[in-house]
Parts: C-alpha cells; sequence; structure tokens
C-alpha cells in the first residue's frame, strides 16, 4: 500500500516526570523525525492499570508530560499531541484485532513475561501480594492497536520495546491475510542511545527505581544526583581504571557534544587515572547546558496553560481524523454495516 507521506506512531506512559534516558533514548530522535515524518506522539493513558487507584496522579501526569514534550523541542504545529483514552478508536480496534490474535502470541512475549513475573514477586516489597490485571496483560495487544490505527510505517521505540514491534508486525500480517490488506507492517526504529543505566549503576534508569535524573531538575538537583552517582570500583584519584566499569563515562558518551575530549578523558582515565570529581564536574556541566533551554520553555508553556491544552486537544483531534479513516476501512473489510440493506 502507497501513502503520500509515512506516517510515525510512537508515545510514552504517563507514569511522571520524563528522565535524560528518555531524552538520549527517543525525545532527541522524535525532535528530528517530526519533520520528516507525519508523526503522532502518544500520551498511552490506556496503559496506566497498575495506577488505577490514583486517577489524579495519571491526570496530572498527562499534562506533565506534553509539558516536557514541548519544554523538549517538541512541535505541535507539525507533530501531533494525542491522548490515548480521547481516541475510542483504540479500543475498538484492538477489540477486532484481539479476534485474529492467538493468546500464545502474547504470552510468548519476552517483555510481558518478564512484567508479570515482577509483579507479585515476594522479594519485591513494591509489588509483594499485587496480581495482574486483564489490562496490563492484554497491553501489548492495545500497543499493537495504536501503532496499527495510524497504519504506521516507523515505530521509534527503546530496545526493550521491540519484541512489541514485531508482535504488532504479526498482528498486521495476520489481519492483511485474514481478511483484507489494510495495514503497513511497521518498522521499528532505535535511538541513538537505546539504553541509559541508572544513577545507581542499575542496568536501567527507571522512575520506579528512582534512579533518575529528570528534565525538570534544578541545576542544583543534577549536580547532586551526579555527586551521588555510583562512578564504578572504589580507586583512588590518581589511580587508573576500566572505562567500562563506570557510568559516567556512559553519561559523557550520551550528552557531551565534544567527543574528542571524552575520548581524551578515556585515555587518561586508563592510563593514569582522573579523579571522579572531574568526572562528574564535567557531567554537571554538560547537563545542566543540556536542560537549561529545556527548563527556560518548561517554564514558559507552564505559565500558560491554554497552550498546552491547545497542543493536546488540536493533536488529539489529528489524531481523531485518521482514526475515524482506519476504523471505516475496518469495517468495511469485515462488512459490519448491518443496517445496510442487502
Amino acid at each position: 500500500m502507497q501513502f503520500e507521506r509515512r506516517r510515525i506512531l510512537t508515545g510514552i506512559r504517563p507514569t511522571g516526570p520524563l528522565h535524560v534516558g528518555h531524552y538520549a533514548g527517543a525525545l532527541e530522535n522524535w525532535i528530528k523525525l517530526q519533520r520528516e515524518y507525519d508523526c503522532y506522539f502518544l500520551i498511552a493513558d490506556y496503559q496506566v492499570s497498575d495506577f488505577a487507584s490514583d486517577l489524579p496522579r495519571v491526570r496530572n501526569a498527562v499534562r506533565e508530560v506534553a509539558l516536557d514534550w514541548l519544554a523538549a523541542g517538541l512541535d505541535p504545529s507539525g507533530a501531533s499531541f494525542v491522548i490515548e483514552s480521547m481516541v475510542p478508536e483504540h479500543a475498538e480496534l484492538m477489540t477486532w484485532l484481539a479476534w485474529y490474535t492467538p493468546i500464545g502470541m502474547l504470552e510468548r512475549n519476552p517483555t510481558l513475561k518478564a512484567e508479570m513475573e515482577a509483579i507479585g514477586d515476594p522479594g519485591d516489597a513494591a509489588t509483594k501480594g499485587k496480581s495482574v490485571s486483564v489490562a496490563f496483560y492484554i497491553y501489548p495487544m492495545m500497543q499493537a492497536a495504536n501503532i496499527l490505527l495510524f497504519r504506521s510505517h516507523l515505530v521509534p521505540v527503546g530496545e526493550d520495546q521491540l519484541p512489541h514491534v514485531e508482535l504488532t508486525r504479526e498482528v498486521a500480517r495476520r489481519f492483511n491475510r485474514d481478511v483484507k490488506a489494510i495495514f503497513p507492517e511497521p518498522e521499528a526504529l532505535t535511538g541513538r542511545v537505546p539504553r541509559l543505566v541508572g544513577i545507581d549503576g542499575g542496568a536501567k534508569m527507571s522512575k520506579s527505581l528512582g534512579n533518575t535524573i529528570d528534565l525538570t531538575d534544578s541545576a542544583e538537583t543534577v549536580a547532586r544526583k551526579v555527586r551521588g552517582m555510583y562512578a564504578g570500583p572504589p580507586r583512588g584519584a590518581k589511580e587508573s581504571g576500566t572505562v567500562a566499569e563506570n557510568p559516567v563515562f556512559a553519561y559523557l558518551d550520551a550528552f557531551d557534544p565534544d567527543v574528542a575530549q571524552v575520548m581524551h578523558l578515556k585515555q587518561r582515565y586508563e592510563r593514569t587515572g582522573v579523579s571522579n570529581k572531574e568526572l562528574k564536574d564535567r557531567l554537571t556541566r554538560v547537563l545542566n547546558e543540556l536542560l537549561e533551554p529545556m527548563r527556560d520553555r518548561r517554564a514558559k508553556y507552564d505559565a500558560n496553560p491554554s497552550l498546552v491544552r491547545d497542543a493536546l486537544e488540536q493533536g488529539t483531534q489529528r489524531a481523531r481524523a485518521i482514526a475515524k479513516e482506519t476504523m471505516a476501512m475496518v469495517r468495511d473489510a469485515l462488512d459490519l454495516d448491518y443496517f445496510r440493506k442487502r
């Protein structure tokens, strides 16, 4: 199938402030892509069933995500900011696609399996005693519907989301084969930094683990968090170390524009040693130089809430137009006009 302009769908669950891992792994790439593609950026509020007991938090997080996007440089005049639950066609398409999706396709999804195993883990105080809701179990199905509703060609994701894109491709193939060829098979597109370690040295920066540097952090907060970062095995200031064991270098690789200077630091670090203070002072400066323009833009939008509301409302309206078009195609393919005279 041919389209005049290639379309992108990607998004974020509204669970709290976005962090520099989101910027390096997603937002930085989105800002470039919005100039080249027809982009729909989704705030996936259907997919936060784990916050069902705290809906005010979800409502606030929807606004906070939009603020973070605007602060980072996404342009709502060119790209569409979309609130998932305000486009009911998402849920409708998910229902019809579920008819053609074997349950085994969901159960073998490695991301879902890992997340389900974590819920109810007796060794995790945060999830102990919790059970998996139906909404949580079927969220990969909802993600597939999100992507296919816009007949998307590209899906920018982190590497941990690649199984979801592959599931979506399989769902599209089955519907196109068994009903009618409507959906392109979307391709995944990973960012420049697929995964950023947490400031505690953990495998992944995560809001739930509290090991993040947030896009909303003040200069003082950034400095404090960087000072407390895990910086590899203990060593003296003039003792050499191994670059791969020090996460500060992963952050410098991700955010420092002076690649030659970072390379020089790495060489010094492994030959004669570089103090962690020198490395962390540099990282603090680099991060604050990145975040300062975002702080200014965020303050502007925070002081003008109507601009945030308009970005969300107008983007969602554009999304609904595409969604209605897709669902008309799906209903026609399924021959669902029960009131048509035959």
